[in-house]
């Protein structure tokens, strides 16, 4: 095949030195690109030739891809006026709001049965047995106490199963119960959606930056706290929790807002996605040594950000890569 293409090079220079009639005598020297045994190395025989084949030349860069999605204010957090234990927590959603109330009734039993309900009946149960011991309780006595500690102990299976029904739901909305419970006073919580083919641009704790209806002329800070651990089935979406901190209470649960997040990948060299080939699991790009030389070079390649791929080695500062042309080059290199 390699050879097939130096041909198709041949008679594209076979019809383009034909100037007369007389000179139809084309030396092959003079139009056929020359490609070394490993196919690392292409040399043309004229820089116009090489002038075919676009570059652009590479440097170390931090790449920023800006991702933006519809927001809404899910839920904030504010002080109990009453003194309670916990804050309050506002759900944009009644069901939500239903379902953490729930969560925290069923972790009140729990911890109710656990801390004194079933130590009280341990007690009971060691007393009612040391009385045995010394005739002074019957086994009846004793089945009683035994009884009563069961009954506890599976009270609180019964309570710990009870919450997996609210925890399931909470996170099915984006929510995650322990943060929620944990949350100061004066946070919002942010819920968009984006699509699932952009989950691999998403980093948990990155910043973020979002404007609401209510204030188009502010910028809100705020972080990115998780991915949502399930994707809708119907939209294909998934849900991303931002947090904010809303202290002065100016954002209500329920606004609708715009988040943007610039993707950071640090500063390393990147090249554009037209530029690399693979081969057998391997990733290669064409570097322009001179005006009619390209060198084919193995890369080690990150995530791809926009249209451009992070490249970690096989490239250096300078080099010009080669973006257009560059199946021409990869059939003249491997032969195919």
């Amino acid at each position: 095949m390699r050879n097939l293409i130096k041909y198709s090079w041949l008679v594209f220079g076979l019809l383009s030195a034909c100037t007369s009639k007389e000179n139809k005598q084309v030396q092959q020297d003079d139009t056929t690109p020359a490609v070394n045994d490993t196919g690392t190395k292409i040399t043309f025989p004229k820089e116009q030739s090489a002038d075919f084949f676009a570059t652009e030349n590479i440097k170390s860069s931090t790449l920023m891809a800006d991702i933006t999605a519809p927001a809404k204010v899910a839920a904030t957090v504010v002080r109990s006026d009453e003194g309670a234990s916990g804050n309050i927590v506002l759900f944009d959603n009644p069901e939500l709001s239903g379902n953490y109330t729930q969560l925290l009734q069923h972790l009140t039993m729990i911890s109710q049965i656990r801390n004194i309900n079933i130590k009280q009946r341990k007690t009971e149960l060691a007393r009612m047995k040391d009385l045995q011991e010394h005739g002074a309780a019957t086994g009846k006595d004793l089945l009683e106490s035994q009884t009563a500690l069961s009954m506890e102990e599976t009270n609180l299976l019964n309570e710990r199963s009870a919450i997996i029904e609210h925890e399931t739901k909470l996170k099915a909305g984006g929510f995650e119960p322990v943060q929620l419970r944990r949350a100061p006073a004066g946070t919002a919580y942010i819920i968009c959606d984006i699509p699932e083919n952009e989950i691999s641009m998403v980093k948990e704790g990155s910043k973020c930056t979002l404007q609401f209806t209510a204030f188009p002329n502010e910028n809100f800070k705020g972080k990115i706290d998780d991915v949502a651990d399930m994707i809708d089935q119907t939209t294909r979406m998934i849900k991303l929790r931002v947090s904010i901190n809303n202290a002065n209470g100016k954002l209500k649960a329920g606004m609708f807002g715009t988040l943007a997040f610039g993707l950071s990948e640090g500063k390393n060299m990147s090249i554009d996605k037209d530029a690399l080939i693979t081969i057998q699991g391997k990733n290669y790009v064409f570097v322009k040594t001179s005006p009619t030389a390209f060198e084919r070079r193995e890369v080690n390649i990150g995530d791809q950000v926009g249209d451009r791929i992070i490249a970690y080695s096989g490239l250096k500062n300078g080099d010009n890569v080669a973006v257009k042309g560059v199946m021409q080059l990869k059939g003249l290199s491997f032969g195919y």
